[in-house]
């Protein structure tokens, strides 16, 4: 699919890895301008260092990224994300509004003094995600969704083009889950593209409109009933799946580190 430049979020021939190891090896491929795409794999295939990539936590060793046409970092505050929450230290004495607030710094001036513009969008992401009443809470004290929605208000407050989710389903309650599944369609709407990484392949199937199947090199892209296709799962997840009827089960019971 070719797009206008203008139009899409285009990854280049990219590699990038850690300490001397490449973990992505020459990835390529675009996302129309509000498309969502489920990022799928085994533990250690890239994922999470793909989204570093983007969102510039880590450099590349060759390729490019554009976005609208231009090199990543040309757009101010373009791109939020949402790290998986085991890599964050929930000690850190922050009030969730603190937290919240963070998703504006790029937007105030260098004396960092919130404007109003800043604190009415921490309390719109607030009132989104349905955490308004947990403003003054230490983010320590929350419960695991509680934590999961205070990073999705954060990324909202800075109303990026584009929102990088990393594994945002997983260890957390179903009323969180079905509130990050609503909060996807009004981004749909909002024409905000998305890339969440996830290893359910039922949820890929089922609510997104297009999937990147992703091992350390692209297996498949495409639309969920081409890309989800036995032979190809298998190939992604070196036969670590069994098939029950129509749904597969990824077993990785003893997963490397995530890449």
């Amino acid at each position: 699919m070719n797009l206008p430049v203008e139009n899409r979020l285009a990854i280049q021939n990219v590699s990038a890895g850690y300490n001397g190891q490449r973990v992505l090896q020459e990835v390529s491929f675009q996302v129309p301008h509000g498309g969502q795409v489920a990022v799928v794999g085994p533990n250690g295939a890239g994922k999470s260092t793909l989204f570093k990539v983007l969102v510039g936590l880590l450099p590349l060793r060759s390729g490019q990224i554009l976005i609208h046409g231009q090199p990543l970092g040309q757009h101010k505050d373009c791109v939020a994300y949402v790290p998986q929450r085991s890599e964050v230290d929930w000690r850190f004495p922050v009030t969730v509004s603190d937290v919240v607030m963070m998703g504006r710094y790029n937007r105030q001036g260098w004396l960092r003094h919130p404007g109003r513009g800043d604190r009415l969008a921490v309390q719109t992401a607030l009132e989104q995600m349905g955490i308004a009443n947990l403003s003054r809470r230490s983010i320590g004290d929350l419960s695991g969704g509680q934590q999961q929605r205070v990073f999705l208000a954060r990324a909202l407050a800075q109303q990026p083009h584009i929102l990088l989710m990393d594994e945002p389903f997983t260890g957390v309650d179903a009323a969180t889950q079905e509130t990050t599944l609503e909060l996807l369609a009004r981004l749909k709407a909002q024409q905000v593209t998305v890339l969440v990484s996830t290893h359910d392949l039922s949820m890929a199937a089922q609510r997104f409109e297009q999937v990147l199947l992703l091992n350390h090199r692209v297996i498949a892209f495409g639309n969920s009933h081409e890309v989800l296709r036995p032979e190809v799962i298998q190939q992604a997840f070196s036969g670590r799946v069994l098939f029950v009827g129509d749904m597969a089960v990824v077993d990785e019971c003893c997963p490397p580190p995530e890449g």
